[in-house]
């Protein structure tokens, strides 16, 4: 009888070389302990890597990067040794194939790209990453003459080292299978995120952090055939491969839903034969564009993600439902055998899958030809930089009439394009992505889906959007950033005058109280020299910064470096408004400004605002624990903010309160509003208008298979939503009388009876764009989003939806900066 998959699994575990091996040592060999026997630190798993390279002819190994906290990022190439000595060659011709370089393509090697422990506790997959390597190359050969397998064997080193060090100090030994020992429960923030607490997992498309941009750099010079992406789920769940579920976003071809059958048909043999348990088309779908399936299934692959039992609370072994015992050696079991099985079918169908990989890059059938961007320069330039990631072609525009589907207005009109506005047409090799990040309303087969349903780049980045029918451009280079003319040093100056409208304006004005600038803000528009400056203006005068040496030169070099226009002026004699020594123009303080983070928070929301300090305000951020934020004093602080998901105790609320009541400032972000909703100490008011319309008793006459259809009409799945916006006040400030938020959940708030409401949803409010049941659109219309509630001599800013969301919803970010600085 023929061996199996998991027969060869086993016997690689236990360490025994065949004499087809090469005298590669096992993984078991090379590390001195029985694979699955510990878990294997990074270090050691990137000297496994290496070791192979330098023994092995097959393989060939490359470092692509760095993580925040210094770890090396490798691929690992596996082949023939014939493929291996004509790698490049291989990669040009796969990227002729796509359209991405001109010229046929004459190979005929597939690209199976495999990527381990994007979340790091997830820690079974780097383990298997090894024993895959090592059987392709010992007992896999014949795979791999016409196929390129690419390894990624840890996506996420920062999260998984800060798991596996925990673990190590943490379990018994021998290891305790009871799921109530401390071994099974990590502590917060666990292991799952990177080094900023971001999921890299949901990080594809916005490409916010380091080890996701320097991945897109590879990734994009390969192009693979095939992704998987390697996960854990619950300890009690079967395993989960391909295929997906729906909803499928509607570029998805015939052909990606039928191979990803036919690859989850020859997983099922393998299961099968084992008894082990699976299920697919479940829970897992193709839509949201930023996952390791969906973004290279946008990109022409057949993307998967493969989930086996375990996660962070598995450990070495524990007792899982049916009083079995889930051990980390069937994990790497089973995530080495749906790995190899990838590999024998792309081997087995290579001709085929290239094929079809070729005609998915004929965009010539997409309707919407070019997508059109106006606004802001820096927003557009973000956006730029954004397609640069993913090596999308953008270009300005012509002068010249057209028509085009206004995002804002919601019909096709005429319009004349200027040549700022930036054109990304579909008529290019990545026309299909394009198509999937800018259109305003992705097609829903069903609203179950996994994540947020909207994401529309125009929204994102505050730009007003429009679509076209017309083929606009035809260039193939991309367009370069707005370039910013550097400032000269004027001695003659009596004031700086700076704008306030995007979050790099918050960079410069941090940076100027970092350095003891005086800075004072304007709370009026005014004009000066035939030029008009908005509310939100700051202005920087010479004669009250007389402690700052050589002003002149160290403001105009602060700019510079930042890359931000600064005007000058030789007066404070404004031509309408009020001038500079005006009262309207008040000073900006500097801020000192904590964080709560630990138990009782959210990791992800506590690691937006811990990176967006870090990364993009370049501003100090004072982290305060949880667990002893009791003995902290606050009156040194004049922010604090509380993250999304932050539940307070009695003792800590008090002491929130006083804080601001002492003339402090506290932000409130997404659920932690609960903590002051209907609190009678609070303003603050749950909107339940809906009740009165839901207590129809023939509501709990559903029948129980369908409630799941019928529950989601109660929720709101990241959607787009049109809120009003009181552009007059300070947390407003640069942001115009609208604005598109993006909404979360169902989580309503009333309208504050006193304070402010600087930002609400208006009456007969619905989604512009994604998924928002019926039921939950019953609360919106008259909701807060943005308020401010006066308390003693400080105030709390109530931000129903999160400005920072996973760092890619750049429009909502100066809503932030403002609420730290301005207020």
């Amino acid at each position: 009888m023929k061996k199996s998959i998991f027969t060869i699994i086993t016997v690689c575990i236990l360490g025994v070389t065949s004499v087809y091996s090469q005298n590669i040592k096992s993984p078991s060999e090379f590390l001195g302990y029985e694979l699955g026997s510990h878990f294997t630190r990074h270090s050691k798993v990137v000297a496994y890597f290496k070791y192979v390279s330098n023994t092995s002819k097959n393989v060939k190994l490359k470092k692509y990067g760095e993580t925040n906290e210094n770890r090396p990022l490798y691929v690992s190439y596996i082949s023939s040794e014939e493929n291996i000595q004509n790698l490049e060659e291989i990669r040009k011709d796969n990227l002729k194939r796509a359209g991405i370089l001109e010229g046929n393509s004459n190979s005929n090697i597939g690209i199976v790209w495999l990527s381990y422990n994007v979340h790091g506790n997830e820690a079974s997959s780097t383990e298997a990453a090894m024993l895959t390597l090592y059987t392709l190359i010992t007992k896999k050969q014949d795979w791999l003459k016409n196929t390129i397998v690419i390894i990624d064997p840890c996506i996420n080193p920062d999260g998984r080292e800060r798991y596996v060090s925990w673990y190590n100090q943490t379990k018994s030994t021998p290891y305790n299978t009871n799921p109530d020992a401390s071994e099974h429960h990590e502590p917060w923030p666990g292991g799952r995120p990177n080094h900023y607490l971001f999921d890299l997992n949901r990080d594809w498309a916005w490409a916010t952090q380091i080890e996701t941009q320097q991945r897109l750099k590879i990734y994009n010079k390969w192009m693979p055939q095939i992704h998987v992406d390697f996960h854990e789920q619950g300890i009690n769940n079967p395993y989960y491969f391909a295929p997906a579920s729906e909803p499928f976003h509607e570029i998805i071809t015939d052909w990606q839903r039928d191979f990803q059958i036919k690859i989850g048909e020859n997983h099922a043999k393998y299961f099968d034969e084992n008894g082990w348990r699976y299920f697919t088309k479940e829970r897992f779908d193709l839509f949201y564009p930023s996952y390791g399936d969906t973004y290279p299934t946008y990109m022409g692959a057949i993307g998967m993600t493969y989930e086996q039992a375990g996660n962070g609370r598995s450990g070495l072994g524990i007792t899982i439902e049916n009083k079995e015992i889930l051990t980390l050696k069937d994990r790497i079991s089973h995530h080495t055998t749906t790995g190899l099985s990838t590999v024998e079918v792309a081997a087995s169908n290579s001709s085929k899958m290239i094929a079809e990989f070729q005609k998915f890059f004929n965009n010539s059938n997409l309707k919407t030809k070019s997508y059109i961007l106006r606004g802001d320069k820096e927003k557009i330039n973000n956006v730029i930089k954004l397609l640069n990631k993913h090596e999308i072609v953008s270009c300005f525009s012509v002068e010249k009439s057209i028509k085009a589907y206004d995002y804002y207005s919601k019909n096709t009109k005429t319009i004349k394009l200027t040549k700022n506005d930036l054109i990304v047409s579909t008529n290019q090799p990545k026309g299909k992505m394009v198509q999937v990040l800018f259109e305003l309303e992705a097609k829903l087969s069903t609203p179950i889906t996994y994540d947020i349903t909207a994401w529309s780049i125009p929204f994102a980045y505050g730009l007003h959007g429009f679509s076209s029918e017309a083929s606009l451009i035809k260039n193939t280079k991309s367009s370069n950033l707005n370039s910013v003319t550097p400032i000269q040093i004027n001695k003659n100056t009596y004031a700086y005058i700076h704008k306030w409208n995007e979050i790099s304006d918050a960079e410069f004005l941090g940076d100027l109280l970092e350095k003891k600038f005086n800075v004072r803000l304007s709370n009026s528009d005014f004009s000066i020299h035939g030029k008009n400056y908005k509310k939100g203006t700051i202005v920087i005068m010479k004669g009250e910064n007389k402690h700052i040496a050589n002003f002149d030169e160290n403001i105009t070099k602060i700019a510079n470096q930042l890359k931000t226009p600064l005007t000058s002026t030789s007066t404070g004699f404004v031509t309408s408004g009020y001038d500079f020594g005006s009262s309207y123009f008040s000073l900006i303080k500097p801020k000192k400004v904590a964080v709560l983070a630990g138990n009782g928070t959210s990791s992800l929301s506590f690691g937006e605002i811990w990176h967006f300090f870090e990364t993009q305000l370049n501003y100090p951020l004072n982290r305060i624990n949880t667990s002893y934020f009791k003995q902290i004093d606050l009156a040194k602080y004049q922010v604090l903010i509380l993250p999304n998901g932050y539940r307070s105790t009695k003792e800590a609320m008090k002491k929130i309160k006083t804080f601001a009541s002492s003339g402090g400032t506290v932000i409130a972000i997404g659920s932690s509003l609960n903590n002051f909703a209907d609190n009678d100490e609070f303003l603050l008011k749950k909107n339940n208008s809906e009740d009165k319309d839901s207590i129809n008793p023939s509501d709990n006459l559903t029948p129980y298979g369908e409630r799941q259809r019928t529950d989601i009409k109660k929720r709101i799945t990241g959607s787009v939503f049109k809120s009003n916006i009181d552009n007059t006040h300070p947390l407003a400030y640069g942001y115009t009388t609208n604005y598109y938020s993006l909404k979360l959940s169902s989580n309503a708030f009333k309208l504050l009876k006193e304070g402010e409401n600087v930002g609400y949803f208006p009456k007969n409010s619905k989604s512009v764009s994604g998924y928002a049941g019926e039921k939950a659109l019953i609360k919106i219309p008259n909701s807060l989003l943005f308020g401010v509630e006066h308390k003693g001599k400080g105030k709390i800013i109530y931000m129903v939806d999160n400005p920072l969301f996973r760092s890619f919803w750049e429009n909502g970010k100066l809503f932030f900066a403002n609420a730290i600085f301005l207020n």
